[in-house]
């Protein structure tokens, strides 16, 4: 169960990203339909231009929970991470495109979009909680039987022969993938 403070902090934080998240979209959208339009064929429909924004503006945070989610059954995140960096590139490209010809004009443009990429990176890199059933006990802890020394007869200190030896610790054999994406 979560603290009151964990609660309160997490209410914040998400009344935060949904105006954050509002303002932006509303700001990237039109840039996105005005970039559009302004780059569309006489007599194109205004909806070509707001479809447009809803499809490259949604696909960054699409391609994020994507990549969440591959990363959570082990499963490959190169494709999605593709995704989300051209689409990302694509809405910061249009964010800059419809700027005065400044860098300070440029980054105010893209400022909406890259306060919500950031903050969806916030939410969508938590880990997350995971909490024991009711019904389910904390693991056993496992002992390691100490090692029998054999009594010599004679007292004298003689040297095990490595087939002797016994490892002081288990020895555990793990093997790495070579590249991430077999994994």
């Amino acid at each position: 169960m979560s603290s009151p403070a964990n609660r309160i902090e997490s209410g914040v934080q998400l009344s935060i990203l949904l105006v954050v998240g509002l303002m932006a979209g509303a700001a990237s959208f039109t840039h996105v339909h005005d970039w559009t339009m302004a780059n569309s064929p006489e007599g194109t429909g205004e909806w070509f231009g707001w479809a447009n924004a809803v499809i490259s503006e949604l696909t960054p945070t699409a391609s994020g929970l994507e990549v969440r989610r591959r990363k959570r059954n082990g499963q490959s995140i190169t494709y999605p991470m593709i995704v989300l960096i051209a689409s990302a590139g694509l809405s910061i490209a249009a964010q800059i495109a419809v700027a005065r010809p400044h860098p300070i004009g440029w980054l105010i443009a893209a400022i909406p979009a890259l306060a919500f990429l950031a903050l969806t990176k916030l939410v969508l890199s938590r880990a997350p909680i995971t909490r024991p059933a009711a019904n389910e006990t904390a693991p056993m802890p496992v002992s390691v039987p100490e090692p029998e020394v054999p009594e010599h007869q004679d007292h004298t200190h003689t040297d095990p022969t490595p087939q002797e030896r016994i490892p002081a610790l288990p020895v555990l054999s793990l093997t790495t993938p070579a590249l991430e994406g077999q994994h």
